[in-house]
Order: structure tokens, then sequence, then C-alpha cells
């Protein structure tokens, strides 16, 4: 040691730090990177991703060849500190201890917080690069690590700890659920457009709602009764706004079939006159669905079975609406066609000046939710007439206001035993003050 320069020393400390640097930078940028990003570039023939890949497919091997090879470098740069402690100051025990802290320091500092920090913070980048470094290392240390991981494997046996895991060690709950799906789209940022971002949205949502809540309802389903004069029937297809119309005898719930109203008007236009049989003979079979069918299981079904409109009917048999295949592609990409005459408008829905919104007590309370910003419950009733009958456990005779939640909502006209119009209030936010 005496015959070795002092520069050279000094040199082999610094190459020392450097290399423990590099194993702790290459730990935690290997277990920050994004593996969904790491296997994008791997199927675009990215050698680093792919080498990337195949080490964390290799987790528990990848971590026993860091910590050896960490481990060792740190004793050899400890070792090497107090060689050349003893060799200026001799064997003073508080030198001794002084170059010890000292080469802790900057191991610290170094080689462990510093790297550590620079791996977190590009994790991509550094663990492609140090992946060709890891990989043939781990190959020629094989006979160490299999060593090492015999003594943790029996240790963890030992205290009966299951791994979790495939067959190389890669977590078998690595998927995401849902809920973790959504939290990655609402943090694309400016990666992903709005209106991208808020068709993915509405796609998550499709697991969780039902027909009902996006069915047109009952009280404003146009349907044609079959037990109208002929000359009523007439006038109610030529003003018709849709171009399929359910139609019944007598009361809505017997529905007898499904009428193309095109068809109808084309036996008008050749001159025919039309009759309640010639109605009847152009009347398709109705397709019903239960009121509790998932969207998107009904989306499958529509597909399967070459349906556009369904009768939405309750457990009773009753129908409850009806809803059709436009009404699930709105509720996925957002609002496409022309409001129906007589349902509630929620386009028009927004805040004035004064923070109030005006609102028909028929208006969905997942479109007030979704386009006021607000929190009111959908467990129960899907309207705001509903829910504030439910509130109130009766139907007000006159004007009154109650607050949800954090909204206020006031009746502002009640007629035919429902609450037609309401005006909500918008919430006042919470100011919370955080303790110095």
């Amino acid at each position: 040691m005496e015959t070795v320069p002092l520069w050279v020393l000094f040199l082999a400390l610094a190459l020392l730090i450097l290399c423990s640097a590099f194993f702790a930078m290459a730990e935690t940028a290997l277990m920050a990177a994004n593996k969904y990003r790491l296997r994008h570039l791997a199927k675009r023939g990215n050698r680093g991703a792919i080498t990337t890949l195949w080490l964390l497919d290799r987790t528990d091997k990848l971590l026993a060849l860091v910590l050896i090879a960490n481990t060792l470098i740190n004793a050899m740069a400890t070792a090497l500190v107090t060689a050349i402690a003893i060799l200026f100051f001799g064997h003073d025990e508080s030198v001794i201890t002084v170059a010890t802290a000292v080469v802790a320091f900057l191991l610290i500092v170094f080689a462990e917080i510093s790297p550590k920090v620079i791996g977190a913070s590009y994790p991509e980048r550094i663990s492609l690069g140090s992946s060709h470094i890891l990989q043939p290392l781990m190959k020629v240390a094989r006979p160490v690590i299999w060593f090492v991981n015999l003594f943790v494997n029996g240790l963890l046996k030992l205290l009966r700890i299951r791994r979790v895991g495939g067959a190389h060690g890669e977590p078998a709950h690595n998927r995401l659920s849902i809920d973790e799906l959504r939290s990655v789209v609402l943090e694309g940022g400016q990666y992903i457009q709005q209106k991208h971002k808020s068709i993915l949205l509405n796609l998550f949502d499709l697991e969780k709602i039902s027909i009902e809540d996006i069915m047109t309802p009952r009280s404003q389903v146009e349907a044609l009764n079959l037990s109208m004069p002929i000359e009523a029937i007439m006038a109610e297809l030529t003003t018709c706004y849709h171009n399929k119309l359910p139609v019944y005898e007598g009361e809505i719930n017997k529905i007898v079939g499904i009428l193309h109203v095109r068809k109808a008007i084309g036996l008008l236009n050749e001159g025919e006159e039309l009759s309640v049989a010639h109605v009847r003979a152009l009347l398709s079979t109705p397709y019903f669905i239960p009121q509790d069918t998932a969207v998107l299981a009904q989306l499958q079904y529509f597909q399967e079975n070459k349906e556009r409109l369904g009768i939405i009917v309750d457990e009773y048999g009753e129908v409850q609406g009806l809803v059709t295949m436009e009404d699930i592609i709105e509720e996925m990409i957002g609002d496409y066609t022309t409001s129906t005459p007589g349902a509630a408008r929620t386009d028009a829905m927004a805040w004035s000046a004064a923070g109030e919104c005006l609102l028909e007590g028929s208006a969905p309370l997942r479109d007030i939710n979704k386009k006021l910003g607000l929190d009111l419950p959908l467990d129960g009733p899907k309207t705001v007439n509903g829910l504030l009958l439910e509130q109130l456990q009766e139907i007000p005779e006159f004007p009154i206001a109650l607050k949800i939640g954090q909204t206020v909502i006031e009746v502002v006209q009640v007629q035919n035993q429902s609450i037609k119009v309401v005006k909500l209030l918008r919430p006042v936010p919470v100011k919370r003050w955080l303790a110095a």
C-alpha cells in the first residue's frame, strides 16, 4: 500500500463511489420505470426496453445483484479510506473514526441520495441505458446470486411469507383496475385531448350504470295508441319527431309492436287510405329490456339482436321507458343529436353570473352532476323531481328550498303532482385553513 501513489488511491476511491452510485441509481430507476411505456417501446423494437423488461421479470435476481454489488463496493470504499488514514496518521482511533464518518458521508451523499433522486427523476432513460450493463453482470454473477437467494428463500419459508408473483418474480397483481385506469386517463394531461379523455371516462362509467340511468322515462316517451280514431293516428304520424314509435293499445303497458313511421308515411304518399289494420301489418316485434340491465351489456345485446330500440320494463312487466342505440352512443361520446321535444333540456345547463341554474324537474341527476360539477346522490332516484320527493316525503304545495349535501335546491313550480321547475344554487367552496 505504501508503494501505491496517493492519487491512485483517491482515484480508486472515486471509482468505487461512482460504481456504488451507478447501482443505486439503476436500482431506483428500474423500480420506478413505467412498465406500460417500456412494453410500448419494446413492441417498437427498442432493445433497451426489451432488456429492461427481461430484468424486471427477474426482480429477485436483479435486486440480489444490485445489493450484493453495492454492499461489496461500499465495504471496499470504507476499507480503502481506513487504509489511507492508517497510512498517513497511523493507528490513531480518533483518525480512523473521522475517516469512517467521512466515507459514510460521501457514500450517503454521492452514492445513495443523489443518484437515487436522479434515478427517480429519469427512470425510463436511465433504466434503458443501465440494463445493457446489468444483464451481462447478472449472467456472470449467477452462481453468487443463486447462493444468496437460497438463504433468502429459506428465510421466507421459515417466516411463512408467500412470494406473490409469476415465474420470474413479476407481481401477479400488476394489472390496472378500472379506477386505476381512470386515474391514468385523468393524469394524462396534455398527452390526451380533452374530448378523447371525456370519451374514455364515459366508457369506464358504462360498467357502473344501468339502462335505467340513460333511458327516456315513460312520461316523455312518444308512442302511438291504436285505440285512437284513424284521423288522430294519421295526425300523430305526420307530426312525429321519430322514425320509430312504440305502438300500444288502450294503455302504454300493452305495447303490441314498433312502427317504422316512414313505411306508414309511404302508404299515405301512395294514395292509400290508411287504416288500423294497415298500421298493425307494419308493426315489428317489440324488444323488451329489464330496467337493471347494464349499459355495456345492453350495447352488446343490441349488436347481437340487430336492434336499435328497446322498451324498458320493471319486474312487474310495466313499461318504465325506452332506450335506443343512440342513447348509449351519446353516453359514450356526448350529445350529438337534436334534443327531443318535451325532453328535459340538459344542453343549456350552466351557472349564471349569480351562481344560479334553473332546471326542469325531469332533468337527470347524472347529467346535472356532470355538467354543473355537483355531487348529488345517484344511488336512488334518477331525476331532480324524484330526489326532492324522496327527501320531502310529500309533494310540496308551495315553493320550498332544501340543502342536499352542499347544494341548495329551491322548488320553483309544482304541477300535476310533480315538481316541474327547480333552482339550484352553486355551492360555496369550503376554505380549509392549514395549521402553520
